[in-house]
């Protein structure tokens, strides 16, 4: 899991490649129809708890709180084999394998992704993401405090990230600055949040789907970092 060259592109995950609030949607459906509307409000409430207090969403762990707070409603631990047996593949946006391709052309691609250590894993080789992307594939719990990692396994002249959130793409430009072009895909429930628009810069180019990277060139990308 290396490179030393000019160009390298890192890609998120969730709301980058794969549509994770249709995931997120689907496992709601799936919570209120098999287990009623308590057991699904009260698995969402120690959700976002969870995830406050992590910086990442943790279905599973989620899930394991879940069952220490309700030890004798058993019935809702078959989540985790829907979690796990879920159609990822399903639900890669369209055009992302079309795009991690074309710039593949022109440099390596890897995933830098938040998460947790097995669900997150998990989707990544279930969708086909790992094999796209030669298993070239870090998992932190928040990579923008681990940019001296990455880039100390990813040495090279030039980074192009592409994220779903502006507050890390922010931070991963003022980190390398113009070694780095940063793209904002305008898709996931991030993307139309009125506050964090407003609140963070914009990234270096906005795109409205993943698939619209095809249209770039290598230039392009190199071009606009300079903002």
């Amino acid at each position: 899991m290396s490179s030393n060259g000019e160009l390298v592109f890192f890609f998120d995950v969730d709301n980058t490649l794969i549509d994770n609030d249709q995931i997120t949607a689907d496992l709601s459906a799936y919570l209120r129809r098999e287990h009623g509307d308590y057991p699904h409000d009260c698995y969402w409430t120690i959700f976002e708890d969870l995830r406050r207090e992590l910086g990442y969403a943790d279905y599973l762990g989620a899930l394991e709180r879940y069952r220490v707070k309700y030890m004798h409603d058993p019935r809702i631990l078959r989540m985790a084999n829907w979690l796990i047996d879920y159609p990822f593949a399903q639900r890669l946006f369209p055009g992302a394998e079309a795009a991690v391709r074309h710039v593949g052309q022109w440099g390596v691609t890897a995933i830098i992704s938040d998460g947790d250590a097995v669900f997150q894993p998990r989707k990544v080789y279930a969708s086909g993401l790992s094999a796209l992307f030669g298993r070239r594939v870090l998992i932190y719990v928040h990579k923008e405090v681990e940019l001296a990692h990455v880039e100390r396994l990813f040495p090279a002249a030039h980074y192009v990230f592409v994220d779903d959130k502006l507050r890390l793409l922010d931070a991963i430009k003022k980190y390398w600055g113009p070694k780095v072009t940063t793209i904002f895909p305008r898709q996931g429930h991030y993307a139309t949040d009125m506050k964090i628009l407003t609140d963070y810069p914009a990234a270096d180019l906005s795109i409205d789907t993943i698939g619209d990277l095809v249209r770039y060139t290598k230039e392009d990308f190199l071009n606009a970092s300079a903002r």
